[in-house]
């Protein structure tokens, strides 16, 4: 299981500048302003050898009138709870407050590893200042400066020195040779997740209502039937942010992220009567993000009044053209209530899984892509030719391919989209996210 690390402390310490640095992305807003953070972000993150979720929260505060506050504070609570590491960020401009000193002894009186984090250290006369924090009795305090990243290195080695050790002395071949592939069900709350779950089990394994947001955690269901085994994992129905209001759904929807992450092939369910919608867009796109294999469920087809013998025909190329460039992902539709396709499924999903593990030997893909590519080679950039030389398959969990050329700089989308669809034209990797890489030779 991926670890996950909260970056706690008071408002306006630097907490969302130092997420943002790990996750390399901008996806929390950075302001001067207390309180800007206000839901949880998260991301994903690796370092030596160790990849981890990391969760930034909101300021912490006590005795506060303000109801937001009041919520990020329990927010802040509940993440450290979530956590398997903390990371308790204070600011040496300021010094210790009385927040610091509420937050340290909350942290000392639970037993997750913390590392204390001084911000804003960008000079020796503050690293001298940032002594005062021994006080908090957590241990040396590292220093860092969140704007220019000096110190992050030091704070990484040791958050992922109190990981559990086996987690990196795995042998991953062995790992990939006996592992159960894992399946996970996702989709917006109420289209039908836990009941398509029951169905392949046979059995009422999960609690299902007509009210969405039954499911709040993600529920792992071995199966083991019809000479096909794997890991069923059923999750909490993602909304969007602004319609996740309680500290159980954040981690009901924080949970179901982390089953995509950690799944092999991912089972998109959208509502035949609603369509697909910008969140099931949302989702599909966190799927591909993601590298996973995909599968699409249209669920409650028998609700849908007035088919057509093209109805089918019509919807699949409808749903084609919104997942356009990624099309080749395999769509079923079902219906759970009427039991109608339920085992095509589990089928469908295991031949993507089969798909995303298929490897292809060097000599034969350059045999059948150089003469295409000889044929129709990339467009010439400002006078330049481009000569595409070699090609091979990494050794990868998911399918990805390395092109070397002379100059890869110069080389576009549209021509990564042509190899990878004559490559799918060769070979079966349906619902397979494929990663197209150019080098120099």
């Amino acid at each position: 299981m991926s670890q996950i690390v909260a970056i706690v402390g008071r408002p306006n310490v630097g907490k969302s500048t130092f997420f943002n640095r790990l996750t390399g992305a901008r996806k929390a807003i950075v302001d001067e302003t207390s309180g800007t953070t206000r839901d949880r972000h998260y991301g994903t993150t690796d370092w030596n050898g160790f990849e981890f979720t990391v969760i930034d929260t909101g300021g912490f505060t006590v005795n506060s009138d303000d109801i937001f506050e009041q919520e990020i504070c329990s927010q802040v609570k509940l993440a450290i709870d979530e956590a398997d590491a903390i990371v308790f960020m204070v600011d040496v401009e300021v010094g210790i407050t009385d927040l610091d000193q509420t937050m340290a002894g909350m942290l000392r009186r639970q037993s997750k590893p913390v590392t204390l984090v001084v911000n804003k250290v960008d000079n020796a006369k503050r690293h001298t200042d940032s002594f005062e924090f021994y006080s908090f009795g957590l241990g040396e305090p590292f220093t860092v400066s969140s704007i220019t990243g000096s110190g992050t290195g030091e704070i990484l080695d040791n958050v992922v020195s109190t990981f559990p050790k086996e987690e990196l002395e795995k042998n991953d071949e062995e790992e990939d040779a006996n592992r159960i592939p894992r399946i996970t069900i996702v989709g917006r709350p109420n289209v039908g997740k836990s009941s398509m779950t029951n169905a392949l089990m046979g059995e009422d394994r999960n609690i299902v209502t007509p009210l969405a947001g039954t499911t709040r955690d993600s529920i792992d269901s071995l199966y083991n039937k019809f000479g096909m085994e794997f890991m069923l994992i059923d999750t909490a129905g993602l909304r969007k942010k602004t319609k996740v209001h309680e500290d159980l759904e954040f981690y009901s929807v924080l949970r179901a992220i982390r089953a995509i992450e950690q799944s092999d092939v991912a089972v998109l369910m959208i509502d035949a009567t609603v369509g697909i919608d910008a969140q099931d867009m949302n989702i599909f796109h966190l799927i591909v993000k993601n590298k996973k294999g995909c599968v699409i469920v249209v669920n409650k087809w028998d609700a849908v009044k007035d088919k057509e013998t093209n109805s089918v025909r019509d919807y699949t190329e409808e749903l084609q053209n919104k997942l356009a460039p990624f099309k080749d992902v395999p769509i079923l539709f079902t219906s759970v209530t009427e039991k109608q396709r339920i085992f095509d499924v589990a089928k469908k999903a295991m031949e993507v899984y089969e798909n995303r593990k298929r490897k292809v030997p060097t000599s034969v893909l350059n045999e059948f892509i150089l003469p295409i590519i000889d044929h129709t080679p990339p467009p010439a950039i400002k006078g330049k030719y481009i000569r595409i030389k070699y090609a091979t398959m990494l050794p990868t969990n998911t399918p990805s391919f390395a092109f070397f050329a002379n100059l890869p700089q110069y080389i576009r989308d549209p021509y990564r989209r042509f190899l990878e669809n004559r490559i799918r034209e060769q070979w079966d990797f349906t619902g397979c996210p494929i990663q197209i890489y150019f080098r120099a030779k």
